[in-house]
């Protein structure tokens, strides 16, 4: 005798079509005699098959819950005996259910009814066989890796090693100017297909490996340039480092600490529709290492004739 349908897809009398149909998607799956190694699992897809023949049909379904047809779709009425459906005195032999897979138009039958057009030809590809579905062929799994690369790589473009998870190392080109986070594409580098299908895909994400010097900001780069108690009093031309090699600049007189100049097209480089990004250098005013009597003397000397406050206007105290 045929198991209660709820049962037999493990779902509760109260589940909703959704539900009914999502148990039905794992337990095909689960059960498909060409892929499934669960004892008797021919039958038990036939068992769940004929389980969704009842639930996943919506006046079935009720005339179940009515009680007027049996867990195998045999009507309980006594005028409605004699109507068979699949063996004598009615009711399903659900032991010699025969499947019927049309997936070219997407469909999937039984001899004594048809379950969802879509569910099965969804699990199992499209094909037409009959009694199994035609094993088909599955395209090769993707693999994502990410890589940190030096800056000077980013920017002026080059070559990476990347080890895959599998331990195999591939050599990608990396484009000019490329930003974090995009990716690359090395296509046919992936897993295998399966029955001839193509390979997947490697996807490489690039990620910036951290700079003694500079700092990224979008497109720019940011820095600190130490000069001297001199340069920042006198001015001076001082040589600052970029991407692509020192550049000169100049220090105006009486320059403070904490002043930012911008070097425009000095950072990352234009990719694509984006633009050159700036180098932005802060100066940082550095005093000698050693202690310096003059410097000390002098010193002296500005706070009592020449004092000043730089931290007037600030506002507010600290407590």
């Amino acid at each position: 005798m045929m198991r209660n349908p709820y049962d037999v897809l493990g779902v509760a009398k109260s589940a909703s079509a959704a539900e009914i149909k999502s148990a039905f998607r794992r337990l095909a799956k689960k059960y498909h005699p060409d892929q499934s190694k669960e004892p008797r699992a021919k039958e038990r897809f036939a068992e769940v098959g004929a389980a969704y023949e009842i639930l996943g049909d919506e006046k079935r379904r009720g005339s179940f819950d009515r009680g007027e047809i049996d867990a195998e779709g045999k009507p309980r009425a006594p005028q409605f005996e004699g109507f068979g459906f699949g063996r004598p005195g009615g009711g399903a032999d659900f032991r010699n259910f025969d499947f019927n897979f049309d997936f070219g138009r997407g469909g999937f039958s039984a001899s004594n009814g048809s379950v969802d057009q879509d569910i099965l030809s969804e699990l199992f590809g499209a094909g037409r066989t009959r009694g199994r579905a035609r094993p088909q062929p599955a395209r090769g799994e993707d693999v994502s890796v990410a890589v940190a690369i030096p800056l000077a790589t980013a920017a002026n473009g080059g070559s990476t090693r990347v080890t895959l998870p599998t331990g195999r190392t591939l050599d990608v080109t990396v484009p000019a100017g490329i930003e974090e986070g995009k990716s690359i594409r090395l296509r046919g580098q992936g897993h295998p297909g399966q029955r001839n299908a193509a390979e997947g895909d490697v996807i490489v994400t690039i990620r910036y490996a951290p700079h003694p010097l500079f700092k990224v900001e979008g497109r720019d780069l940011r820095f600190d340039l130490p000069i001297t108690l001199y340069e920042a009093v006198l001015g001076a031309k001082v040589r600052a480092p970029t991407l692509s090699g020192e550049v000169e600049m100049s220090i105006a007189p009486g320059v403070s600490g904490g002043r930012v100049f911008r070097l425009r097209g000095k950072g990352l480089p234009a990719a694509g529709d984006q633009a050159a990004g700036d180098l932005l250098a802060t100066i940082r005013i550095v005093l000698p290492n050693e202690a310096d009597s003059e410097l000390t003397a002098l010193m002296l000397k500005w706070r009592d004739k020449k004092p000043y406050d730089p931290r007037s206007g600030a506002g507010g105290s600290i407590s």
